[in-house]
């Protein structure tokens, strides 16, 4: 097994290991091959043949394929499924309460174990926290992933202050640039930019399918 893989190759992962265990869950699959799952995805055969040989350890066999529960395995230890991670939420309006609601990041090695908000309403003794008391929980939490879910004007605020907490690693969902020193880790998730890179592809599509029908 490699220990490296491009970006693109690491966001296939996921969707890998989701279709695996449906097949051993729900067909009962033993043995599976690279050109079935390509085949079942939609995807290139090559590209998944060389995803799935970067992450499996034992490798697939001629004929035989990949056995599915190893290569779950390997995939769950590969992204770190296998291992929890402890994260905190910044930002406890619409956003923020329904990914500290979510149960399902427990499935991907994913425990948040404290959110904090500077409305007083909303903070309790249970699982949200006053703002201030950032720095003190996350030492005591051993928490390195922050995620944000402030408003723009407050993110950076936001993620120098973690960044002074301890944390290692930030997941941004504020529609704004932050600027972190080399030694933490951010992944910026736009929901605008996301959205206008749907809307540009469904008026591509619209139109070629409009072209199409006229030709």
């Amino acid at each position: 097994m490699t220990g490296t893989i491009s970006k693109q190759a690491l966001r296939r992962l996921p969707y890998y290991l989701e279709y695996l265990k449906k097949q051993r869950d729900e067909k009962q699959v033993v043995n599976i091959s690279a050109t079935i799952v390509a085949n079942d995805l939609h995807l290139n055969e090559v590209q998944v043949r060389k995803d799935l040989a970067a992450v499996s350890v034992t490798g697939g066999k001629p004929k035989t394929g990949y056995v599915i529960t190893e290569l779950i395995t390997d995939l769950e230890c590969f992204l770190g499924y296998n291992n929890t991670k402890e994260a905190i939420i910044a930002g406890v309006g619409k956003l923020g309460s329904a990914l500290l609601s979510y149960d399902e990041f427990a499935r991907y090695g994913l425990h948040i174990v404290a959110a904090f908000d500077t409305n007083e309403e909303i903070v309790d003794n249970v699982k949200i926290f006053p703002a201030k008391k950032m720095a003190d929980l996350c030492e005591r939490l051993h928490a390195h992933i922050g995620i944000i879910c402030v408003p723009p004007s407050q993110a950076q605020a936001v993620c120098d202050e973690m960044i002074k907490s301890g944390i290692l690693a930030i997941w941004n969902f504020a529609p704004t640039h932050l600027r972190v020193p080399p030694e933490v880790i951010l992944q910026n998730e736009n929901l605008a930019a996301s959205l206008a890179v749907l809307s540009q592809n469904l008026a591509i599509e619209i139109g070629e399918g409009s072209n199409d029908r006229k030709g």
